[in-house]
């Protein structure tokens, strides 16, 4: 290992770190909500927040992302520039957003209309701020500034779980907790312009129009595979939410908790990678580029697949902890959504990034949406809420298989090559080991689902490094605890 992917290493693990603080209090708060709420108000918490995830996949555009590409190559008027003019468009794309979610917008779903009408400004305002601070998301860890990123992600994660279970308890009803959500995004939004003014300053030029035309031709075929893969992963939350109630939608949403905890370990990590391959990339080592993606996609997998794998056999009892046995309908789809999950580790959107891939991912994505679509509705019509989820499940195998053919041609590297699909391979077996024997000694057990729960976890964590070392694998786990001692200030 060099000197170079270690410390890159070292900061994937602090930035993960955070994001795994976040996920957990995240994944804890409907513990409380579930609990304050009627399913009725829950139901329309989560459909409210399907509806902003979808905004935010289709109005900031990529622009934020972009700044990957273009602030490790840029000086510092240049960096300012690029960010001033990020802000401004965030700005923009928030008014968009808040119009798309208001009573304006005469297109809007008559199940959300029912919640704007309950709640007036509130939804449009939090919205609009939302989209805009959504390039702290990206900043500090587009400049490299790891460690800065690191304790704003937990400090704004413990303070969104805290503000919003205290209000829900106090209150019991969704529209004060809809008020503390947009309290947090102006708390978010007034941290970027503490950030931008501390680094950089507050000052101009906004916007050039040749760095922003330059801006927008990285980000926009991006941004369009972007939102369609993200669409393309909602699309079966859309259906469930069309053909079915809102309390069973709330039971189908609760099955797919575990997707943003993949995307948060991948994001940590190729994050943090991302500008170091974007260098390899530009001065023409591809192998290079090619090595730290696969490292990369090895440490998440390492992290992820046991908890996966954790999942599926405790989907029970982790669905009744968290969401109560109201939403136990979820728990099919939860082991299904695993099973997709399992590819998704193997990230590739940063390679295909960049090597300019945009237009490609652009197309891929919508080819595998129309195989998703229809796939999820005659799912959901034939099989109920399970079978809405069939058509990511497909999907993300699809759009796979054909971005790996695309990166092994543009780099004349066998697809064998791409990956260290031997040791990923390894790594998923040791985790479903543990878990099995993790299920297999509980299976009788007459315990709650907590007590189940915290036992399960237990076994896994002890079986798990031996199942590693059954596999040959013993060195990854090695070289991680290496990485933890290690650790140097990002």
């Amino acid at each position: 290992m060099t000197a170079v992917t270690a410390s890159l290493e070292r900061r994937a693990l602090s930035l993960g770190t955070a994001n795994a603080v976040d996920f957990a209090l995240q994944f804890a708060l409907p513990i409380v909500l579930t609990r304050t709420l009627d399913p009725q108000a829950f139901g329309e918490y989560r459909l409210l927040w399907l509806a902003v995830s979808t905004l935010m996949l289709i109005t900031p555009m990529c622009m934020a992302p972009a700044l990957y590409y273009f602030l490790p190559r840029s000086d510092a008027p240049t960096q300012r520039l690029y960010i001033n003019q990020t802000m401004v468009f965030l700005a923009g794309a928030g008014i968009v957003s808040a119009w798309a979610l208001s009573a304006w917008n005469p297109w809007l779903p008559g199940k959300i209309d029912g919640i704007l009408e309950a709640n007036g400004a509130v939804v449009p305002a939090f919205v609009l701020v939302w989209v805009f601070a959504s390039i702290l998301d990206v900043l500090p860890t587009a400049e490299e500034r790891v460690s800065w990123q690191a304790k704003a992600v937990m400090s704004l994660a413990a303070v969104r779980a805290v503000a919003l279970s205290a209000v829900a308890i106090a209150t019991r009803e969704l529209g004060p907790v809809l008020l503390a959500l947009l309290g947090f995004a102006l708390l978010k939004a007034s941290l970027v312009f503490f950030y931008v003014a501390r680094n950089h300053g507050l000052g101009g030029p906004i916007a050039r129009r040749d760095t922003f035309t330059a801006q927008a031709r990285q980000a926009a075929p991006f941004a369009l595979s972007g939102a369609l893969h993200g669409i393309r992963g909602q699309a079966d939350q859309w259906i469930a939410a069309a053909l079915f109630t809102v309390t069973q939608f709330a039971s189908f949403s609760v099955g797919t908790v575990l997707a943003p905890i993949v995307q948060i370990f991948r994001q940590s990590v190729n994050h943090v990678f991302l500008p170091s391959m974007s260098r390899l990339q530009s001065g023409g080592d591809f192998k290079g580029m090619l090595a730290l993606n696969s490292r990369a996609n090895g440490m998440v997998a390492l992290l992820v697949y046991p908890l996966l794998a954790f999942a599926f056999v405790f989907a029970e009892e982790i669905i009744t902890l968290v969401y109560t046995r109201t939403y136990l309908d979820g728990a099919p789809v939860l082991r299904l959504y695993v099973v997709a999950l399992i590819a998704f580790v193997v990230e590739l959107v940063s390679v295909l990034f960049v090597l300019k891939q945009g237009p490609f991912a652009a197309r891929i994505n919508g080819i595998v949406l129309l195989i998703a679509l229809p796939l999820s509705y005659y799912g959901a019509t034939h099989w109920g809420l399970t079978g809405a989820a069939a058509g990511s499940v497909a999907a993300i195998y699809a759009e796979r298989l054909l971005s790996l053919a695309r990166i092994s041609r543009l780099t004349a590297t066998p697809i064998a090559l791409l990956q260290d699909w031997h040791a990923l391979g390894c790594i998923l077996g040791a985790g479903a080991l543990a878990a099995l024997v993790a299920g297999v000694a509980l299976h009788w057990a007459p315990w709650s689902s907590f007590a189940r729960l915290v036992a399960g976890a237990a076994l896994v964590a002890a079986a798990y490094p031996v199942a590693l070392y059954i596999f040959g694998q013993g060195g990854q786990l090695v070289a991680f605890f290496s990485s933890l001692r290690n650790r140097a200030p990002a």
